[in-house]
This record gives C-alpha cells, sequence and structure tokens, in this order.
C-alpha cells in the first residue's frame, strides 16, 4: 500500500516560517516526482511546488516564488517544503502527492491532474 503522510502545518503568525514534511511508506521516492498542492476555502486546488525524483529540477507557482523552497532526502524518503515570509493567503490544507518519474530530472509541469498518490493533506493557517 504506497501512502504520503503530511505533517508540520499549523497555526503561525503572518511573516513566520513553518516547514512541512511528506512521509512515503510502502514505497520508496527515489523513482517519483513529488508535489506540493494546496486548496484554500471555497477555491480549487493548486500547485505550490514540484520537484523531480532526484531532486535536480523544482517548479514553484508564481505565488510563492522566493518564499518557499521545496527539497527532498531520498534515503529518508521525505520531501519536505520550507515556507518563509508567510502571508494570510497562505492559509490552506496543504497536500503532497507523487507520480512515477519519466526522467529523473524530467519535469515539465507541476500539475494536480498528473499524480497519482495523495496524502490527505495539514492544514496552514496564517493568522495574526
Amino acid at each position: 500500500q504506497l501512502q504520503l503522510v503530511e505533517s508540520g502545518g499549523g497555526l503561525v503568525q503572518p511573516g513566520g516560517s513553518l516547514r512541512l514534511s511528506c512521509g512515503a511508506s510502502g514505497f520508496t521516492l527515489d523513482y517519483y516526482d513529488i508535489g506540493w498542492f494546496r486548496q484554500a476555502p471555497g477555491k480549487e486546488r493548486e500547485g505550490v511546488s514540484c520537484i523531480s525524483s532526484s531532486g535536480g529540477k523544482s517548479i514553484y507557482a508564481d505565488s510563492v516564488k522566493g518564499r518557499f523552497t521545496i527539497s527532498r532526502d531520498n534515503a529518508k524518503s521525505t520531501v519536505y517544503l520550507q515556507m518563509n515570509s508567510l502571508k494570510p493567503e497562505d492559509t490552506a490544507v496543504y497536500y503532497c502527492a507523487a507520480k512515477r518519474y519519466l526522467g529523473h530530472n524530467y519535469l515539465p509541469a507541476c500539475r494536480a491532474g498528473d499524480m497519482v498518490y495523495w496524502g490527505k493533506g495539514t492544514l496552514v493557517t496564517v493568522s495574526s
């Protein structure tokens, strides 16, 4: 059974930081591209960031560029999303997702529709 589990969400003040983690069980991440997606109340799910299987390529949404950093540690089967300078509009449930890679650094897009495996999400609330 392939499972992804997110952790690290919580309540943070504007300007603060959080680090989300996505752990995998039932498989190793070495051959999977991983993405972080988020869904705010009343809004559609959107791509935040994706990283290729080897970590050599990453994609960011314009809204988070320069503030969020995606990384991965395949030895630990974990992908991270470091979120700095958080804004109230970053409030959402954050999901990690995975799809089988097509090449270790081949990552043409970061789309929810391409992902096959999903975690259950972790809530991030940015509020004073």
